[in-house]
């Protein structure tokens, strides 16, 4: 925790939590043991990042893509979620995290989409940290409805195609409510963004690490953050310009 500098935070931490599966062929397991697994370093990093002072942190907990996965997988990973929200409720609520989701979220079975709304209405006045869940999310869908909606309301007069600015977009995307992210997070050795936050790390560091999320502890979270402090983010000026 020394080496973190707390003058030169990331404001917005995404993570994109990969290899469950892998985890738990290695160890001769079903891949729902990954996914097990993985819910503890869920709470290490959400722990670590409310300590350090992180305001955002989104993980990308099912992506759109999922709900092709075997059936018997998506709904186990739905029980855990399910099962996850309730266990984890009086951490959130003890830390003062709010619970915010991003996605599709009317997809959800019934279950989970009552769980994790109950959730998001009792944290909802908590404000040391906003903890994100990416949950039936794509971001070429969230750009699509963006477009159809951003569209309809110019047919309709509502706003001038020449109004149409970053912020107009940024307000109908899912992250309405978040800021731009500033660290993009990779586990298990993977470099790709898997249609994750595509205009939202416009300007994001990315750190790819290979170890797989269910060993990912807060020693590597920890790591991460100190490699994004030694970059010298230049938002396309020279670093005479940022130096002046």
């Amino acid at each position: 925790m020394k080496k973190v500098d707390p003058h030169n935070l990331p404001k917005h931490i995404a993570i994109i939590m990969d290899g469950n599966g892998r985890w738990a062929k290695k160890q001769g397991l079903l891949r729902i043991a990954g996914h097990e697994k993985g819910t503890t370093s869920v709470r290490e990093a959400v722990e670590c990042c409310a300590e350090i002072g992180i305001k955002h942190l989104t993980l990308f907990a099912f992506s759109t893509e999922n709900w092709n996965r075997p059936k018997f997988e998506v709904q186990t990973l739905m029980k855990l979620l399910v099962s996850s929200l309730k266990k984890e409720l009086k951490t959130l609520t003890e830390n003062k995290i709010r619970l915010n989701a991003v996605g599709n979220v009317d997809n959800l079975p019934p279950k989970a989409k009552k769980e994790l709304l109950e959730v998001i209405e009792k944290t909802k006045d908590n404000d040391h940290m906003t903890l994100s869940l990416a949950l039936s999310y794509g971001s070429r869908e969230e750009i699509r409805n963006m477009v159809k909606v951003i569209s309809q309301k110019v047919e309709n007069k509502e706003i001038v195609a020449d109004e149409i600015t970053d912020e107009v977009i940024n307000n109908h995307l899912y992250t309405f409510d978040l800021p731009d992210v500033d660290l993009l997070i990779r586990t298990s050795g993977e470099q790709r963004i898997s249609n994750f936050l595509l205009w939202q790390i416009a300007y994001a560091e990315l750190y790819f690490c290979e170890v797989l999320w269910p060993d990912f502890k807060k020693d590597h979270l920890i790591e991460a953050i100190t490699n994004y402090q030694k970059r010298e983010r230049r938002f396309g000026k020279t670093s005479e310009q940022l130096h002046k």
